[in-house]
């Protein structure tokens, strides 16, 4: 089986969650400082599949599993490099467990065995810090035409030496963040790249309730999204010729949500004939009257007020309580009119000085309802069934939820 390196976004727990919802036959063979995740895949990874994982900055493909020493590291490169044209050629090195002096004997080593093949070169990134994705891109280092960049993982008991072929496209993810025509900054902004792991746990629980598209060689999901504000999951799920249904109780919601799906559509070129969108006005705790019923529901609900400092206890258990109320209402009203439909939501986490403040009441409703908490990989040192997404920055976290509907038992 191919093994990989994943160079992990600053959620790690999260990246490699999605990383086990979006490859297939996933197999964790080792964390290494909690940075990068080797894994197994079942086929063979092509870089594409990095535009649409957003947890994972930096995709690796190993070389080789005989090098077994840093020595090796000039022989690899200079045959990585055979297939570049031209006498100058630009590489990298990305590291994890190297010293930052071996780092730079190393690339110096690099340089001397280029030029005693007849090739000058330039190296990019520095002994203390990789290239910056932007530049793998701008320098031509991972389709090969100027050069290659190889990963290199220390860890115990364990040397990973591989080609980068793939790097988050930053300039894309700040078009559609920044540049869309409608920004809600009064709410809790939903970065892309959270969409879009928020999408790949949609179409992995979408296949565990046995959705057909969703298990296609180009699998396609009907997604809903009835919390879509200005539409940033929408979005993300047109990108990938998904059809969309999002509905938002609030008219300004909806006007954004149209407004920059007929952009995304406009610059990606995409045709509504191809892939259809609806969107309309309605209070997600109403009934749902839909003709087709989506494949899975994937939404952040709502995180509350607007923080801008830290929320004191009594401040965070009234957010609590009308949340809990919102997120009863939308769970009883998705068993009744959204049948057998497995969920993707966020539920808020207030941070106060002391701790955390989860929603908890919740729980004793899904008791009730016919749902089943899953996620796509067991993680260790966890005491919820959720992932914790959490910035430094913020002062509500968001937390994230996996419902699969329960089957019910034959008589």
């Amino acid at each position: 089986m191919p093994s990989y390196a994943a160079f992990l976004g600053h959620q790690p727990h999260i990246s490699i969650a999605e990383l086990a919802a979006a490859v297939p036959g996933f197999t964790l063979k080792h964390r290494v400082e909690k940075k990068v995740a080797i894994f197994e895949s079942s086929e063979d990874l092509k870089p594409e599949i990095l535009s649409i994982l957003g947890g994972t900055v930096v995709l690796a493909q190993q070389l080789s599993n005989n090098v077994l020493d840093l020595k090796d590291i000039p022989k690899v490169l200079v045959k990585e490099l055979d297939k570049t044209r031209g006498k100058k050629v630009i590489f990298g090195l990305r590291t994890i467990g190297v010293p930052y002096k071996s780092v730079r004997n190393l690339y110096r080593e690099c340089k001397t065995k280029l030029r005693n093949e007849g090739r000058s070169s330039r190296y990019v990134g520095s002994d203390h810090k990789p290239a910056a994705s932007v530049l793998l891109h701008d320098a031509g280092l991972l389709d090969g035409k100027k050069g290659c960049e190889l990963s290199i993982v220390l860890g115990e008991e364990l040397m990973w030496i591989g080609r980068t072929i793939a790097a988050q496209d930053v300039e894309s993810y700040t078009k559609r963040d920044m540049d869309k025509p409608v920004r809600d900054t009064t709410v809790g902004l939903l970065p892309p790249k959270l969409a879009q792991i928020l999408l790949n746990f949609g179409l992995w629980i979408a296949k565990e309730n046995g959705c057909k598209s969703a298990v296609k060689k180009k699998p396609t999901v009907t997604v809903l999204d009835p919390f879509c504000g200005t539409g940033v999951i929408p979005m993300e799920a047109l990108l990938r010729k998904w059809p969309v249904q999002a509905s938002d109780k609030s008219v300004k919601g909806v006007n954004g949500c149209t407004k920059n799906l007929d952009w995304i559509r406009k610059e990606e070129k995409i045709a509504k004939k191809d892939v259809p969108s609806t969107i309309w006005k309605q209070d997600a705790l109403k009934p749902f009257e839909l003709k087709n019923l989506p494949d899975v529901v994937v939404t952040e609900t709502s995180l509350g007020t607007p923080l801008n400092s830290r929320p004191t206890q009594k401040d965070a258990m009234k957010e609590k309580t009308a949340n809990e109320a919102l997120q009863e209402g939308f769970l009883r009203n998705a068993a009744t009119t959204l049948p057998n439909i497995p969920i993707v939501c966020i539920w808020p986490v207030w941070r106060t000085k002391t701790m955390p403040i989860f929603l908890e009441k919740i729980w004793k409703v899904i008791e009730e309802l016919p749902y089943e908490v899953v996620q796509p990989i067991e993680l260790e040192k966890h005491d919820r069934p959720t992932l914790f997404y959490r910035r430094a920055d913020q002062f509500v976290g968001r937390e994230i939820v996996l419902l699969k509907p329960k089957k019910e038992e034959k008589k």
